[in-house]
């Protein structure tokens, strides 16, 4: 059966699905038997059409249904947990392009940071401001290069990065309404002040003293960026590429979707403001102990928004 054929013949069957997976009030019996149908619709599509688009706007809709399906199991008093454990991962997992793209983003930007301050200086404290310069050649004149991050109390320099930083996200998330330009600019923006402040380090040949001070916390922040980028191009793609949706089912679907994105940053973003308030102050510990803190955090970040949704996919797809 040719694909457009196949499409006409089912796509009300999917579009009253679709209905029963937002409805809240649908009987666990009437999603199970919705679920075994679309699954042999699945089957069949990727037999005979592995690469198309109704593919993979079936593998989502079975995805759905099975959470669905297993959250009306008694599992309601772990619903946070779950979300972060099994929900938001699997559902992560179609998001892994735009990730990607955020992350490339960002290295190109920051890549850029480097290049733009080895050429001029200027260029640095354009970025990085002319107080922030001027303090921190202060303290390396003093031997305390990284004494920037035991000016302040622990417990208020947790508070403001961490709100800080989630602001950062938010903005990240809530600018991709510019058709994913706002996004991009953000990432540009805090790519081009670490490829900038980097620099700065390695032109006081102080390049190791910063990456295994600022990399405690900076692991998990910045990754945490990125992913927040990653929100807000799926904002704008719902936008600018709506597929076969209308343009405004597509972006309230999109907003939604890149909402569930940045609430998965929060407890990241939480711990990057403990590690900074509370750890990266410490520039006296052994090197090992923070190249731990970094590898174990760059590990956490890679398993959770990588490995676990590719996991969680294929283990989803082995029960269809």
């Amino acid at each position: 059966m040719r694909e457009a054929a196949f499409v006409k013949q089912n796509k009300d069957k999917w579009l009253t699905y679709e209905s029963q997976l937002n409805n809240k009030i649908s009987s666990p019996e009437k999603l199970s038997n919705l679920y075994i149908e679309i699954t042999d619709h699945l089957s069949y599509s990727k037999t005979f059409y592995p690469n198309s688009s109704t593919t993979q706007y079936l593998n989502e809709l079975a995805s759905s249904a099975h959470q669905k399906i297993y959250k009306n199991k008694k599992e309601s008093r772990n619903k946070l947990v779950l979300f972060y454990t099994k929900e938001f991962p699997l559902f992560f997992y179609q998001y892994q392009k735009q990730l990607l793209i955020s992350f490339l983003l960002f290295l190109f930007f920051a890549l850029i940071g480097v290049y733009s301050a080895s050429q001029e200086d200027a260029f640095i404290r354009a970025v990085l401001g002319d107080g922030y310069v001027n303090m921190t050649l202060e303290n390396i004149k003093n031997n305390d290069p990284m004494a920037v991050y035991k000016q302040a109390a622990e417990t208020d320099m947790f508070l403001g990065i961490t709100i800080n930083n989630i602001r950062v996200g938010l903005m990240a998330f809530s600018l991709g309404i510019l058709a994913g330009i706002g996004t991009v600019l953000i990432i540009m923006q805090n790519a081009l002040m670490l490829g900038s402040f980097q620099y700065f380090f390695y032109d006081q040949g102080l390049l190791w003293e910063s990456v295994r001070t600022i990399w405690i916390h900076g692991t998990i922040e910045i990754s945490v960026i990125i992913i927040s980028g990653c929100a807000g191009l799926v904002v704008g793609k719902g936008i600018l590429f709506p597929k076969t949706y209308t343009r405004m089912h597509a972006f309230v679907k999109a907003v939604k979707d890149g909402l569930k994105i940045v609430m998965s940053t929060i407890p990241f973003f939480i711990v990057a403001g403990f590690l900074e308030g509370f750890v990266t102050r410490h520039t006296e510990m052994p090197d090992f102990i923070a190249i731990f803190i970094i590898l174990a955090s760059l590990s956490l970040i890679i398993w959770y928004y990588v490995i676990l949704p590719h996991q969680l996919y294929k283990k989803t797809n082995n029960e269809f």
